[in-house]
């Protein structure tokens, strides 16, 4: 994999205030109405490895998410933000603390941030950041990127302590693979701003060979090309990282920001099943070369 001509740039956020409309009610699949706790903003008490559907949130992602005021500052921060970027806070009572990018998720676009648990305590709505992002447009062997085989979202040093390996194929171990029928919200959009909600409650998990699915894991999507904007492909696969947990909002389910798209017989998968162990915190707060 060639690096070297993959470009870091300093971006600019700001720690996100949870919102809501003048009603706070969402609506589950059954009809009843619900407040959403935890979609957005500084969230304690959640973090890497934890089962998605554990908290009692729509829908729940740990550490904090960042935004900018302008609209386009903020695009751009999402589509840069890479999973494994270095966020230094820059202001407040925690400044000079850092963090790691793990995703993003959908709206007017947010990224989501990993702190230790003492940082996120002294953190509060509004402090700046800066995200050093590096990982958009990083090339693929040649054997690759002539099937068209795509990276995306991930800074290139946490791809490798994913034990990712890119060969002749990509080489990669998963939790789980589904079909891309339980895509719900994210289709349609720009997977480098967008994460793909999966519609898959507690109930369902097990059938798909979730029953244990945690924050973090990576998850493998068959029949889905996230190359452009996300959408059916058959014969392809998309591969992510689980960056929040589950929703009762119809369409809505744990979130899997796409970090390798590519030919499915272009990848070497691994199903892991319940050995599987994705992003945790051990692995997202490296230090780099």
């Amino acid at each position: 994999m060639t690096t070297a001509t993959v470009v870091s740039v300093n971006l600019a956020g700001f720690i996100e205030t949870p919102s809501l409309g003048s009603s706070p009610y969402q609506v589950d699949t059954d009809g009843r109405p619900y407040v959403p706790v935890g979609d957005g903003g500084i969230v304690l008490d959640v973090d890497l490895g934890d089962d998605v559907f554990a908290a009692a949130g729509d829908p729940v992602a740990p550490g904090a998410t960042l935004t900018h005021s302008d609209q386009a500052a903020r695009h751009a921060l999402t589509t840069f933000a890479c999973a494994g970027n270095e966020v230094v806070v820059r202001g407040g009572q925690a400044a000079g603390a850092t963090g790691r990018v793990l995703g993003k998720r959908g709206g007017a676009g947010r990224v989501i941030v990993v702190f230790e648990p003492e940082v996120l305590a002294r953190l509060a709505p509004g402090d700046p950041v800066m995200v050093r992002s590096h990982g958009q447009g990083v090339r693929l062997p040649d054997a690759l990127a002539e099937v068209g085989a795509t990276v995306l979202n991930i800074d290139p040093a946490l791809l490798a302590r994913l034990d990712v390996a890119l060969t002749d194929t990509l080489q990669v171990a998963v939790r789980a693979a589904v079909p891309s029928k339980l895509v719900g919200n994210g289709l349609g959009r720009p997977a480098q701003q967008w994460d793909l909600d999966l519609s898959i409650d507690v109930q369902g998990a097990g059938r798909w060979g979730l029953s244990t699915w945690c924050l973090g894991d990576l998850i493998a999507i068959d029949d889905l090309d996230v190359r452009h904007n996300a959408g059916y492909r058959r014969g392809w696969t998309t591969v992510g990282i689980t960056v929040h947990g589950g929703s009762p909002l119809p369409g809505h389910g744990p979130g899997v920001m796409p970090i390798l798209c590519a030919p499915t017989s272009a990848f070497d998968l691994q199903i892991d099943g319940s050995a599987h162990v994705g992003v945790n915190r051990g692995r997202i707060q490296f230090e780099r070369d």
